[in-house]
């Protein structure tokens, strides 16, 4: 008599592990992960550039390679942005999300995979992202740059490279909240582009917004004793993520799809 071998038990680290994978596939399957990913790299040097040009000129005040090479940061992280929520939204057209969801029943696991995914393809670009901009302009600048030592330099480039891995993080949370892409990054840009600068501009607290706190962490102020210093800029970026990312899944487990 032939016996059956039983089915393999799933645990729930198996299951984490599972989830992980199928969000990973999805979202490197995705040809728009990567267009954005490489347009915001392509962006962050077409700007680098432009910024190096007139740290040549002497128009930028300033000739250190960290100030003018990460200048363009400012900008590109639009393209982190425009990734996260693209993750987050991309399955609502169509209605993809009930088969997601088929599959991975539990929300909150299929969630948590979705951000750990994000994160682990935005880290890397990211990464290249900042230090490709200041690897140009510390070449462009040669020795007429200000010198910096190799701690500073490793240490904002990581402040950077948070940034913008928070801010996509808070950009996932934010699609799943809105599910449609042009509204969802609709309402981040015109935050981190229109309404965060005019906060800034007439609101002392301002300085404590994910935004203001999140650029601290790679650009503090320098001679301003209430200035968020980089360490407390990341525990509030941080915060906020954490925060959003709560929220994200409290809507998320209590709505229908």
């Amino acid at each position: 008599m032939t016996t059956v071998p039983a089915p393999p038990v799933r645990t729930r680290g198996r299951e984490a592990a599972q989830a992980l994978t199928a969000e990973l596939s999805k979202l490197v399957s995705l040809p728009a992960t990567w267009l954005t990913a490489g347009g915001a790299l392509a962006v962050n040097l077409i700007l680098t550039i432009a910024f190096t040009a007139a740290g040549l000129r002497g128009s930028t005040g300033t000739k250190s390679a960290l100030d003018v090479g990460l200048a363009s940061i400012g900008y590109a992280q639009a393209g982190f942005v425009v990734l996260g929520v693209l993750a987050a939204c991309s399955e609502y057209t169509g209605g993809q999300i009930r088969t997601t969801l088929t599959a991975m029943p539990r929300r909150a696991l299929q969630f948590t995979a979705k951000q750990l995914a994000v994160a682990i393809v935005v880290l890397p670009a990211a990464a290249i992202t900042a230090a490709s901009g200041v690897m140009l302009t510390a070449g462009a600048l040669g020795d007429t740059a200000t010198p910096v030592t190799s701690g500073h330099v490793a240490g904002t480039l990581s402040g950077v490279t948070a940034y913008l891995v928070l801010t996509t993080s808070i950009s996932v949370a934010v699609g799943v909240l809105v599910r449609q892409t042009l509204a969802a990054v609709v309402v981040l840009l015109g935050y981190l582009f229109v309404a965060g600068p005019l906060l800034r501009d007439h609101a002392a607290a301002a300085k404590y917004l994910p935004d203001s706190a999140g650029s601290a962490m790679w650009f503090p102020v320098a001679g301003n004793s209430d200035a968020v210093t980089p360490a407390h800029g990341a525990l509030l970026l941080t915060a906020w993520t954490v925060v959003l990312i709560a929220v994200a899944l409290l809507g998320y487990r209590r709505r229908d799809m």
